[in-house]
């Protein structure tokens, strides 16, 4: 079957968002629901905030599409909302496109448009970028029977997902069922421990020109490979250093990673390293925490740091600027610890060691679904499907 081929302005109006007055948006949920590309979802806007000037509107059989910032050409499926500066929406002439259709017509086009958009200091997806895409436009019929495939493979991957979450969950709840509240401690552990007292702590290499002796490459972990318990070692850049420096900044398996700053929410973001990727060092933006004590399991100091008690106290003592706060070294070094006995902590410490085994199944099981879904999609537009 011979299909059109046709540009997605001919076929569907792109309303390009525009802010209110600060002054008129609260989060009391008075007026219209307001969305910005902050709200984005996993398919749909959260609505967080709403405002009593709506200037611009998308409704919800719309796509939404981010046109600014770092995460621009992201979609999220439509609602009945005003919508800011870093939002267009995408209007489907329900006559001639289904609006389903779209929205995977557009998933394909994310990364693509991110990399064409325009702009230095912040990068812009325009009106002209969209309305050129060039769209193949089988009968409304055709277009809602691929719509309903790629629904059905998209189910298969939002219930893993959510499969995965739920594990993160649970351990959650077994951290609190074994330690209590770690901010009242309600179970009366021992308290007069500092951090600095139970481990080495250590800041990374600096970038730059090595003083003196031969240099060779090796990774090297940075802030973006450290997220909240656990790593993301898809991209791993490398630097060349000493062998002096190689020896004194490697990691080794257990060794505590965390962040020295970013954005408020995120102090104290750490994860254990693996030793999945040999001779790799750590950046000085990320300390090294290193477990001298037989008082602490490393998985256990891993999940306490990262609870409430550590939010709470990095958050108290961050220098912050701008948005951005950061935690020095003496800081870290007087994080006050909990310390239950040692074997609750093991036996937690086991219980999470199992969990990621799955965790790791599950997540591959994903990392498929995701592939099958990809190629789903490449086939549904280039007529094979």
């Amino acid at each position: 079957m011979s299909v059109a081929i046709v540009q997605l302005g001919d076929v569907a109006s792109s309303i390009m968002g525009q802010a209110p007055p600060s002054q008129d948006c609260n989060t009391d949920g008075v007026g219209t629901p307001f969305v910005k590309a902050g709200e984005f979802g996993t398919s749909r806007p959260v609505i967080r905030e709403w405002t009593t000037r709506p200037l611009k509107f998308a409704k919800r059989s719309d796509v939404l599409l981010c046109v600014v910032g770092a995460t621009c050409g992201k979609i999220n499926r439509g609602e009945d909302c005003a919508i800011g500066r870093s939002v267009a929406a995408i209007r489907p002439d329900p006559d001639r496109l289904d609006n389903e259709y779209l929205y995977y017509f557009l998933g394909t086009w994310t990364e693509r448009l991110r990399k064409r958009s325009q702009g230095a200091a912040q990068t812009v997806i325009t009106r002209e970028m969209v309305e050129d895409l060039e769209m193949p436009l089988p009968p409304l019929a055709e277009q809602r029977r691929i719509a309903a495939i790629l629904d059905k493979a998209d189910a298969l991957r939002t219930k893993r997902r959510e499969t995965i979450a739920k594990l993160d969950q649970l351990l959650q709840s077994l951290f609190s069922d074994l330690f209590g509240d770690p901010v009242t401690n309600d179970r009366a552990w021992r308290d007069d421990v500092k951090l600095g007292d139970v481990a080495d702590i250590a800041s990374g290499i600096t970038k730059g020109r090595r003083a003196s002796g031969s240099v060779r490459s090796v990774p090297y972990l940075a802030v973006a490979n450290v997220q909240d318990r656990h790593l993301r070692l898809d991209s791993i850049k490398s630097i060349e250093a000493t062998e002096a420096e190689i020896d004194r900044y490697r990691l080794l398996v257990n060794d505590l990673v965390l962040t020295e700053g970013g954005d408020p929410d995120k102090l104290g973001r750490g994860a254990l390293w693996d030793g999945s990727v040999p001779d790799c060092i750590h950046q000085n933006h990320v300390f090294r925490v290193r477990v001298t004590s037989k008082d602490v399991d490393p998985i256990f100091l891993n999940w306490l740091v990262g609870s409430s008690r550590g939010k709470r106290y990095f958050l108290s003592v961050a220098k912050q600027t701008t948005g951005i706060a950061s935690i020095n070294m003496s800081q870290l070094k007087s994080f006050p610890l909990l310390i239950p006995p040692i074997d609750l902590q093991a036996r937690f410490s086991a219980m999470v060691s199992a969990f990621e085994k799955w965790r790791f199944q599950f997540g591959e099981s994903a990392k498929a679904l995701d592939h099958l879904f990809e190629s789903l999609q490449q086939r549904a537009f280039t007529g094979k499907l």
